[in-house]
């Protein structure tokens, strides 16, 4: 079974969504106990997207969100670097343009979009800030970003509890329904090295991002990041 490590080198990233794609959506909602809707949910209205909007959904996996956002009336093309996810989201019905895309190299010319959102896929790429700035050159000036990720609590006790007891019990309540149960070992060890809310908007900043603000929800343990292109 194929699992990344923490160096994130792109075809072991790859191909370990690859392994995962057809139980990806379930395994998601079995480990984060139906939240994972609730956050797609927060992350669209952060968005605020209008009808006729250009949007580019990175890291989109098997579009479950990019579907949702086409309902505010705005053009979303899902975008990914696993041939997998797509697939998988091409199997299931996800009626979508999708493109298989390297968020170090997107294949957009500058300024194509309105908007670029990335839902728990930004800690996957092996260079963050690189990646921010890619995605702020195919964005017009005055266009937008969304990030909603995994983070840090910041009541530290909770984080204590957090990183000692919630993140080696993710593996195992993936285990029965993923595809590839090895790699939410390295899901859960990402998600223990990934920066806090602060850091991370510091990163944005930047890679060239302006009016940075950030939303932690349930304590923490995710948080949605907002930014505009000057």
């Amino acid at each position: 079974m194929v699992r990344a490590g923490l160096d994130k080198k792109p075809r072991e990233v790859a191909e370990m969504f690859d392994g995962v794609a057809h139980g990806y959506d379930r395994a998601n909602s079995v480990m984060t106990v139906g939240f994972d809707r609730r956050w797609r949910g927060k992350t669209a209205r952060a968005l605020d997207l209008k009808p006729g909007e250009r949007v580019l959904d990175l890291a989109a996996g098997t579009a479950i969100s990019t579907v949702e956002y086409t309902g505010s009336g705005a053009w979303c093309v899902a975008a990914d670097f696993s041939l997998g996810m797509l697939e998988r989201g091409k199997e299931i019905g996800r009626d979508v343009p999708m493109v298989a895309a390297d968020a170090m190299r997107l294949p957009f010319a500058d300024n194509s979009f309105d908007v670029v959102t990335v839902t728990f896929g930004l800690r996957n790429f092996v260079d963050t800030e690189a990646s921010l700035r890619e995605m702020a050159r195919v964005v017009r000036s005055g266009g937008r970003m969304v990030i909603c990720e995994v983070s840090q609590p910041q009541f530290r006790p909770f984080r204590f509890l957090y990183r000692r007891l919630g993140l080696p019990v993710l593996p195992l309540l993936a285990r029965p329904v993923s595809s590839n149960p090895e790699a939410y070992r390295y899901l859960a060890e990402s998600m223990g090295a990934w920066p806090g809310q602060r850091e991370l908007a510091e990163i944005i900043s930047r890679a060239g991002w302006s009016e940075v603000a950030w939303r932690p929800l349930n304590l923490g343990v995710v948080a949605l990041h907002r930014a505009v292109k000057p």
